[in-house]
């Protein structure tokens, strides 16, 4: 069963649905773009990964939150002192065992987290020269003073830095800007929108070709720049996400009818037109009869 939403739904934001469809599409971003490419370009999947610790969160395998790495209050001083005895263990490893007071254990499990993106390449005389990277945002880039967000804003930069095209896709309503579009000149050439992308050309420095995304719309086809001279390749968003959509268990995961509204809190018009989709899609039992 397809998505009830004639574009970007709602309901995927969050964070437990939203990281396997971030991954989904960016594989079918590059399924799409292979075959339109032309020589010598290609798209290759690539990623990047950091360490967190893992709290967790509803519908999901965790809400990340990342290690506290500043400067402690306290410094701690090592002074000279006999060395723990060690004891085997049945397992036969050996562990340190405490002198003095015993201390508690505080355990906390660390994980390795990972977002994938597309990068666009060219291939002349066998040097590979890096054309474009294309990234679907996640809600770790948009949280401040999460490592996801540092790292982003860092690689960010470097493109912004450098001759390589820098496309950006965000399809999530929370969190804090993270495109490389001004917010405030966003918001002025576009009000009101839900989600939006925006293309950087390395070669038009004060120019950022934006596409605003309003929640009823279906999600728009992207041009996808190469080098200059060589014109761009389209990528439907829309065509992927229903892709991704079709191929994932969304339709079976998702119980439109029982959970709550989706958040961050929609306006009374959007909440309104949520609604309406789906009980025309027969996902939500009709309202009692007024008497």
């Amino acid at each position: 069963m397809p998505s009830p939403f004639p574009g970007m739904d709602p309901y995927l934001e969050e964070p437990g649905y939203f990281h396997p469809i971030h991954q989904s599409l960016i594989t079918y971003f590059r399924e799409q773009l292979q075959p339109l490419l032309p020589q010598p370009y290609y798209a290759e999947l690539e990623d990047r990964a950091w360490i967190e610790t893992q709290q967790p969160g509803p519908h999901s395998t965790g809400e990340r939150k990342k290690h506290d790495q500043r400067v402690p209050d306290l410094n701690v001083i090592r002074a000279e002192r006999p060395t723990p005895r060690e004891r085997t263990t049945a397992g036969g490893v050996a562990i340190a065992e405490e002198l003095g007071t015993k201390p508690l254990v505080v355990h906390v499990p660390i994980i390795e987290m990972s977002e994938w993106y597309l990068n666009v390449y060219a291939r002349h005389d066998g040097r590979e020269q890096l054309v474009t990277t294309i990234e679907v945002l996640s809600m770790a880039n948009k949280t401040g003073k999460e490592r996801g967000r540092d790292l982003y804003l860092e690689k960010q930069r470097k493109v912004l830095e450098s001759a390589v095209h820098l496309v950006e896709i965000d399809l999530l309503r929370g969190g804090q800007h993270a495109t490389a579009v001004p917010l405030d000149d966003l918001k002025a050439a576009a009000p009101g929108y839900d989600y939006h992308a925006c293309v950087k050309r390395f070669h038009l420095a004060e120019d950022f070709f934006v596409y605003p995304i309003q929640l009823p719309e279906s999600l728009p086809t992207l041009a996808i720049p190469l080098l200059p001279g060589d014109g761009a390749v389209p990528l439907d968003l829309q065509k992927a996400f229903e892709r991704a959509y079709d191929t994932g268990p969304y339709s079976r995961r998702v119980w439109y009818h029982q959970d709550p509204m989706p958040g961050p809190a929609l306006s009374d018009e959007r909440a309104a037109w949520v609604k309406k989709v789906l009980l025309d899609r027969g996902l939500l039992p009709p309202a009692p009869p007024t008497t």
